[in-house]
């Protein structure tokens, strides 16, 4: 059975919440959390086409509605491949530049088998990026630069988090993501 929209959002809320955020991998996303200025979409679509329409919509809407901060596109079905969600990546960072938002939005990457280059799929420190669902995180590129500005050492912030995930363990990276898959069901 496929989960509501309401199960993914409440789901990605808690994986948010409790490893973003509860393991510091990034220590700007507790303001936004707390402010409840993260919009969360739920894509229906499942054809490469539909997902770019999804991301300008998204990036309209950061356009229009100042008061979101940034916005987590989940996709639940169509990009359970790693590959192809890389393909997706790859495609949306070259809308962002031709729809002249370069500079304006940036976009980071989340996917369940997510792997960072060179590391063996069973490196704990994937699980600074591996999402509950493949999901685009779209953030102002404004906002990183102020953060960047008034937190100390921000270049140090993925080797910190490399190190504590591979101190964790890989089960214990594996037991904390399953563990919000089980929120709101």
């Amino acid at each position: 059975m496929l989960n509501t929209k309401e199960t993914i959002i409440t789901q990605t809320k808690t994986w948010l919440k409790d490893v973003v955020i509860g393991h510091n991998f990034c220590p700007f996303a507790a303001k936004e959390y707390n402010r409840g200025s993260i919009y969360y979409y739920v894509a229906e679509g499942i054809a490469m086409e539909e997902h770019l329409q999804t991301i300008m919509k998204e990036l309209n809407r950061l356009d229009e509605d100042t008061t979101i901060e940034t916005t987590l596109i989940i996709f639940p079905v169509g990009l359970e491949e790693f590959e192809n969600y890389l393909d997706l990546v790859d495609l949306a960072e070259v809308l962002v530049e031709e729809a002249g938002y370069e500079g304006i939005y940036q976009i980071a990457s989340f996917h369940p088998l997510y792997q960072f280059e060179d590391s063996d799929e069973n490196d704990a420190a994937n699980y600074t990026n591996r999402s509950l669902y493949p999901m685009l995180h779209i953030l102002r590129e404004e906002s990183i630069t102020e953060a960047v500005e008034n937190y100390p050492n921000t270049d140090k912030i993925p080797q910190r988090n490399i190190e504590y995930t591979r101190a964790k363990g890989l089960a214990f990276m594996k037991i904390l993501r399953e563990a919000c898959m089980r929120s709101g069901n």
